[in-house]
């Protein structure tokens, strides 16, 4: 019997893993959605709403407009003005009262990471230049935030720069799926790195404590690495992403 631990297995475990801390798993093939947006439309279109229930449908129909489109500009650009609604809402107008009114409309709760929704997806396919469907995708009320590519430790020749090579892959040929990704991930079980759009392989970084002490290990287990990150995503998001974008700036 064969003893090989594949790439299957290992997906398993990370599923595993994430809904061991809390987050919702959906299976790819088994939602019936549009392959051609990168975005869980159902799910974000509901936590839009809950999020700001003071608000305008007129509001609310502005925001989503403005997720779903942006301005000339390369990937980069628009990935900059995602963050910025993510971090800060996005700025809307609408009529009430025959008045026009300005508003903020929040796509994160960072104040109730309850009040968030996370799931844990893989087999997620998305149709741009061509049909891709990575390994593992986190998505936080509806947005695909995290691409995890992983693979196997038991497969020979197998180190990052497989994983790295392949997110590059997928940023040339799904760009539209890397507007909203904050973080991404490359593991083998034995390694787990994690970096931003911008960075080269030799910038991404393990991450190797669950409680904020860097010298208790010297090598990132996997479960420490995606506990440590994302267990609680909404705050690690904030510190890690803003974290690479300083020293992307310093390059």
């Amino acid at each position: 019997m064969s003893t090989t631990y594949t790439e299957a297995d290992y997906e398993n475990s990370v599923i595993e893993l994430f809904q061991n801390m809390g987050y919702q798993h959906i299976y790819g093939p088994d939602i019936e959605r549009d392959f051609h947006s990168p975005l869980y439309n159902d799910v974000l279109e509901d936590y839009i709403r809950r999020l700001n229930p003071s608000l305008p449908e007129d509001a609310i129909l502005d925001a989503l407009y403005k997720l779903k489109n942006y301005e000339n500009g390369d990937l980069m650009q628009k990935n900059e003005v995602f963050t910025d609604y993510i971090q800060n809402g996005i700025p809307v107008r609408y009529n009430e009262t025959g008045k026009r009114c300005s508003g903020i409309v929040y796509i994160v709760d960072y104040n109730d990471v309850n009040n968030n929704l996370f799931i844990v997806a893989n087999q997620w396919t998305f149709i741009e230049n061509s049909n891709k469907r990575p390994d593992v995708i986190l998505f936080l009320n509806g947005l695909p935030i995290v691409l995890m590519e992983l693979k196997s430790p038991s497969r020979e020749g197998t180190d990052d720069s497989q994983g790295y090579a392949q997110i590059r892959n997928y940023i040339h040929e799904i760009p539209s799926m890397f507007i909203y990704n904050c973080i991404s991930v490359i593991s083998d079980q034995l390694t787990s790195k994690a970096g931003t759009i911008t960075l080269d392989k030799d910038r991404f970084m393990e991450w190797k404590t669950k409680d904020g002490d860097y010298g208790n290990t010297k090598f990132a287990q996997f479960d420490t690495f995606f506990e440590g990150m994302f267990e609680k995503i909404v705050e690690y998001y904030q510190k890690f992403y803003l974290l690479f974008q300083r020293r992307h700036k310093k390059i």
